[in-house]
């Protein structure tokens, strides 16, 4: 039974007992009519009472399942919403897990690890210089095949990048479980550190056709901060003969660099073609300069036998003049003076 029914039904129960009381102990007489009707009147009260009340409790019964039912609707929907974050998360996880397993596999295959190592390195050379200023899969003068070639200037020259590190030992280095693992693991990276830089210092630099430097490229951070690391003396014993360990990093500020040398170099070019077309230009004037100082002499001269033209045009008009006022005699006057 609900909580609020039972204040209703005890004053209900109590009228109910009362009535029956009055009908029971009332007289024989005919008083009882009255009694009857006022239990009714009091029977009619207390039902109105009665339903007042139980439209009111109803009302306030409908107003909290309503808000119950808002509040569990929206509790849903927020629930719907994490749902959906929680599946993108997942989506994601998934795609994540995807490409770690992908690029494990390439990392994994030395094919595929020397193309991912050509794309990143030909991408970031393509994005950093002029179309002009570097070369893909050149071939130097003694036959071999560099993966790049960046055209400077001499000094310092052109200079080739390789892209294929070895990363197998590193591998085995980072994957090692014991002090027996990684020691072997050290040692065989040393091993092909030095015997990857002696191929790259004899078949990369060449003199008189490229640098005295080169660069092999590391597609990774992790490596390039590892040799560093562990490796330092190796890492100096290959700068000493010329060939220099980058990383994406790094070889982003070498290229800006490199191109930073480009455009002075293309710059002081353009400055030289400049001075000596303003050197033309200026032998083109004193050209110039000499012609209109013989054309100022011949229009001088000009002027002067325009003069002179002048001068005797004058002389003859005053002949001419002269030559009409002479008189000349009668014929008669002629004959009588003979």
């Amino acid at each position: 039974m609900p909580d609020w029914l039972l204040p209703l039904l005890v004053p209900m129960a109590a009228a109910l007992a009362g009535a029956l009381l009055m009908l029971a102990f009332r007289p024989r007489g005919g008083g009882g009519g009255d009694a009857v009707l006022l239990l009714a009147e009091r029977m009619e009260a207390l039902s109105q009472r009665l339903d007042t009340a139980v439209a009111a409790q109803s009302e306030r019964m409908h107003r909290a399942l309503a808000e119950s039912a808002d509040r569990t609707q929206d509790s849903a929907r927020r629930i719907h919403e994490r749902l959906a974050v929680i599946d993108a998360a997942r989506a994601n996880l998934e795609s994540l897990s995807g490409r770690v397993t992908t690029l494990a596999s390439i990392l994994g295959n030395k094919q595929a690890r020397g193309a991912f190592g050509e794309v990143q390195l030909r991408d970031m050379l393509a994005d950093r210089l002029p179309t002009e200023g570097w070369a893909w899969q050149h071939t130097l003068a003694n036959g071999t095949r560099c993966d790049a070639l960046i055209r400077l200037p001499f000094p310092p020259g052109p200079i080739a990048i390789d892209s294929k590190f070895p990363l197998e030992a590193w591998q085995a280095l980072r994957l090692a479980m014991d002090d027996t693992a990684r020691t072997a693991a050290l040692r065989r990276l040393a091993t092909d550190i030095r015997r990857h830089v002696d191929d790259v210092a004899t078949k990369y630099i060449c003199p008189g056709e490229t640098a005295e430097g080169a660069l092999i490229f590391l597609p990774s951070e992790a490596l390039h901060a590892d040799l560093h690391a562990q490796h330092g003396a190796l890492i100096a014993e290959a700068a000493r003969r010329g060939v220099y360990l980058v990383s994406p990093g790094t070889l982003w500020a070498v290229l800006g660099a490199m191109r930073a040398l480009m455009r002075d170099v293309r710059l002081k070019a353009e400055a030289q073609a400049l001075r000596l077309g303003v050197a033309r230009l200026a032998e083109e004037v004193g050209r110039l300069d000499r012609r209109v100082a013989n054309l100022r002499r011949h229009h001088a001269e000009s002027q002067a036998d325009m003069d002179q033209i002048a001068i005797t045009t004058q002389k003859i008009l005053a002949a001419a003049a002269r030559i009409e006022a002479v008189e000349m005699d009668p014929p008669g006057t002629a004959r009588a003076a003979e």
